[in-house]
């Protein structure tokens, strides 16, 4: 599962440019918002969400940044990930919960503002209740491993 999301991510990263979103047009990766450039995210994410690169390349090995615009509603079933993920929330409410399946009552919501950090191989699930924006770093290359197979939106 995490070398189709590498994949996946090296196919985004090509459409999007040779490089993290505004770097051909911004000095030393200094963009200001209007100059991300945003696509659709890998389809083992639920459809519907918007990712930018950032910093690095999150399908190789070392430090990446994306950001990541979820709309409303938007429900991300239980997984982990092989790296810590580190996750600031830009905007909005962020809400997030551990275990092995998605359980909306047990989400905890994150403001702007708020860091949220899921240790390696620590099953835990999102969902947004309205538009949400997202950053998240780590080390690569990022894999999402979800808990229930059935839930990886690429096999349906």
């Amino acid at each position: 599962m995490g070398v189709m999301l590498t994949v996946m991510l090296a196919m985004l990263i090509s459409l999007a440019g040779a490089g993290p979103a505004g770097a051909a047009d911004t000095p030393h990766g200094m963009y200001t918002p209007d100059s991300i450039k945003w696509g659709d995210v890998p389809p083992n994410f639920p459809k519907g969400a918007k990712l930018a690169v950032l910093y690095g390349d999150p399908t190789k090995d070392g430090l990446f940044v994306v950001r990541v615009r979820l709309p409303a509603n938007y429900k991300i079933p239980a997984h982990s990930h092989p790296t810590d993920e580190i996750v600031t929330v830009l905007n909005g409410t962020f809400m997030v919960g551990m275990g092995d399946k998605l359980a909306p009552k047990a989400v905890k919501g994150f403001p702007t503002g708020s860091t949220v950090v899921a240790p390696a191989n620590a099953n835990h699930f999102a969902m947004t209740r309205q538009p949400v924006v997202i950053e998240i770093s780590g080390m690569g290359p990022l894999a999402i491993n979800y808990v229930n197979p059935a839930d990886d939106p690429s096999k349906k």
